[in-house]
């Protein structure tokens, strides 16, 4: 047998709280979509260099490691400019000129209604 590649758009969830990311995954599932996690940028770029499937980065912007999330998304955008982008916190307000284009920004905390309706905006569906 080949890969099994998911049917379901996958979503990388980059966020360093372990329940704040595990709430994450927990609503984005929920929503219909597949879950990937990593607790920082650096494990982020890892799996975006080894898995070809991903749709969407959903990132924390603050985070501990070589990059916050506003940088993360940035070299996404360069590096994977297909791959949309959704940056969350609670402590920091982003306008939408802070993050590449096409990016959202969703205020902490989220609902699941807002990380679905976000979601299938940014995917078409």
């Amino acid at each position: 047998m080949g890969l099994s590649q998911s049917k379901r758009p996958v979503v990388l969830i980059v966020e360093d709280e372990l329940l704040l990311r595990m709430n994450a995954v927990e609503m984005i599932e929920a929503a219909g979509f597949e879950a990937i996690e990593a607790a920082n940028a650096d494990e982020a770029i890892d799996i975006l260099e080894s898995r070809r499937d991903i749709t969407v980065v959903f990132t924390d912007i603050q985070m501990p490691g070589s990059m916050d999330g506003l940088k993360l998304a940035r070299a996404v955008r360069g590096r994977w400019p297909p791959i949309k982008i959704v940056a969350t916190s609670g402590h920091v307000d982003v306008a939408e000129t802070d993050l590449p284009d096409g990016g959202r920004f969703l205020p902490k905390p989220y609902s699941p209604h807002q990380i679905t309706g976000v979601l299938r905006e940014l995917i078409g569906g």
